[in-house]
């Protein structure tokens, strides 16, 4: 069973569901036609982006670059191992790009639109974080915290380091020999993003979608929690170790400043994009609050009905006419 593919399905039905509702709930203008035509251009913009920012970005090896068909070469040595590797920053540049494009062919308001998805999206990106926690990959620092679990795969240290030797003790691993590798508990940190940045970042997007003050606002909502909720869960989980930190501003010891201790001021790959996600929340919801026709539409009119701004003046006209056959009766009197 491949789960993190598994569990990419998932998110997608989820964010579908959540999608849809909205729609239904709004009254919002779209078929179900253009939701699935919308979903599937969406979706393989973002597995498009995804892949390619990983390989282009997280590998260090410039094979890519000079074989760029290998992005999407399932196979290596003749065997098939499938598309492995997947970045989140780039599957969401991705899929803003395949959104918008869509919408703007459609003529669909870019903001509603990004609203919508920032409330869908987050309780599908839980699935893909338990995914990775299935596998065992992306996890955490070797802590002594009564949440630290073992990975079988993770890499092991060897006894001769006191900090390891102290770990094990503290947390009660065996130490067969004083020269032997130590699987050390580690943070579930797949779970702390799950949680974090899925469940509860989510739902404060998903309570505050009828009571957003401007359009384009819950889509600056997610962007910018997003980035922040990962920039501090990012000191519980060990940089990528073909990349270290990519900005060193304290002093990096040794193997334990990686793998036990995140140094305050350096930084990983995850966390600079995480802090550009931030910025570039800002500068949407400062942008689009100026925007004409910023005002949020709470429920938009069914069919057959008029828009609230019709109604009222309708309601004006039959007024003004009314007032007006009164005066015509009073002059033939």
């Amino acid at each position: 069973m491949r789960w993190y593919g598994l569990m990419y399905v998932v998110a997608f039905v989820v964010a579908y569901y959540l999608y849809r509702r909205q729609i239904r709930e709004r009254r919002f203008p779209m078929s179900e036609d253009d939701l699935w035509a919308f979903f599937f251009w969406g979706i393989l913009a973002l597995m498009l982006g995804a892949r390619i920012f990983s390989t282009l970005v997280y590998d260090p090896s410039d094979r890519y670059w000079r074989q760029p068909w290998l992005v999407f070469w399932p196979f290596e040595n003749g065997q098939f191992t499938g598309l492995q590797g997947m970045s989140y920053h780039g599957g969401v540049i991705g899929g803003i790009l395949g959104f918008t494009v869509y919408a703007v062919v459609k003529k669909y308001d870019v903001r509603e639109i990004a609203d919508m998805f920032g409330a869908s999206i987050p309780l599908g990106y839980t699935f893909g974080r338990l995914g990775n926690f299935i596998n065992g990959e992306l996890w955490g620092r070797v802590t002594t915290s009564p949440l630290g679990m073992i990975f079988p795969t993770a890499p092991r240290f060897s006894a001769t380091l006191d900090w390891a030797r102290e770990t094990a003790e503290a947390t009660g691993v065996p130490v067969p020999g004083p020269e032997a590798m130590l699987n050390l508990p580690r943070h579930p940190s797949q779970l702390y993003e799950a949680l974090f940045e899925g469940v509860v970042l989510w739902l404060i997007i998903w309570l505050l979608r009828n009571r957003k003050p401007f359009k384009g606002f819950l889509a600056g909502l997610y962007i910018g929690g997003y980035g922040l909720i990962r920039f501090f869960l990012e000191y519980f989980r060990e940089p990528d170790a073909h990349l270290g930190y990519r900005i060193q501003l304290g002093q990096v010891v040794g193997l334990r400043d990686i793998a036990h201790l995140h140094p305050a001021l350096s930084f990983s790959t995850g966390q600079i994009l995480c802090l550009g996600m931030v910025v570039l929340a800002l500068v949407w919801c400062v942008v689009v609050a100026r925007l004409p026709g910023c005002k949020p539409v709470r429920r938009y009119p069914g069919p057959g009905e008029l828009d609230p701004g019709a109604s009222a003046a309708r309601l004006v006209e039959k007024d003004a006419a009314r007032k007006q056959r009164r005066r015509l009766r009073q002059k033939l009197r």
